[in-house]
């Protein structure tokens, strides 16, 4: 009996998704096909200088000839010839799959100082960084992760409108979320500029507001991300004379402030 094989070239940001991407392309689970990773790739900083990750998926067949539109039926077990050899299939390492079951609480700190901590040093940042639980707001059911970047001249963290900050805080939370096998809320703050941030965007709150009675019209704020314009939203949720409405798409999505009738 003879052994039969096809192969399929791959190329991803990573190998995982190179990985994901042959499978779905050849619709076969995991364990019907052999990897090798012809090259890992870089991943870079913020996409900027990587290199992709290119594998070679191959198919195994358990019988010469049988159709290829359907995975094989595992061979039954039977005693090896004594004077005949099982041959040896050799496969490159795989990276392994992330755990199902949940990070431990300090396990889960851990993982998201270490991973902040990878991202600075790719971005050539001097920093210390340490990472806590701080409680839901009202409506939640889960702790936030608040990762906490403290330093010197560290503005280059931040960004315009606050982008690179955000920026880096999706991808540690991608990351994260890999690394500990579950999604887990993470939030990134440098040298407690979000709690500035969010002193300020309260005070502008109150005060479009007041501007929008005194003139009977709707006010229009400026673009910022979801996690600001919830800060508005939420300061003017219960106000008993105006409301909110965020308008427009990303990434200049606004919130709207408008005079009850």
């Amino acid at each position: 009996m003879s052994e039969e094989k096809t192969t399929l070239e791959v190329i991803a940001p990573t190998v995982d998704e190179a990985i994901a991407n042959g499978l779905g392309q050849l619709g076969l689970p995991r364990e019907m096909v052999d990897v090798e990773v012809l090259d890992a790739g870089s991943r870079g900083l913020f996409g900027l200088g990587g290199r992709q990750a290119r594998v070679r998926l191959s198919i195994r067949w358990a019988e010469e000839g049988q159709s290829k539109s359907s995975p094989a039926a595992p061979p039954v077990e039977s005693p090896a010839p004594k004077n005949e050899e099982a041959p040896a299939v050799t496969t490159a390492p795989v990276p392994a799959p992330a755990r199902t079951e949940p990070a431990g609480d300090e396990e889960t700190l851990r993982i998201a100082v270490q991973v902040v901590s990878d991202l600075l040093e790719r971005m050539k940042v001097r920093a210390r960084v340490t990472a806590d639980y701080v409680q839901p707001e009202e409506g939640g059911d889960q702790p936030t992760v608040m990762v906490e970047i403290q330093g010197n001249d560290l503005s280059i963290l931040i960004g315009r409108r606050s982008e690179t900050l955000n920026a880096l805080q999706y991808i540690a939370n991608l990351i994260v979320g890999r690394e500990a096998g579950r999604w887990v809320p993470l939030m990134i703050d440098v040298q407690g500029y979000r709690q500035r941030r969010e002193r300020q965007l309260r005070q502008l709150a109150r005060r479009m507001a007041e501007q929008a009675l005194h003139t009977g019209r709707r006010q229009v704020l400026e673009p910022m991300p979801a996690n600001e314009r919830r800060v508005i939203h939420l300061e003017l949720r219960e106000h008993d004379a105006v409301s909110t409405e965020s308008v427009g798409e990303e990434p200049n999505r606004k919130v709207t402030i408008v005079p009850k009738k």
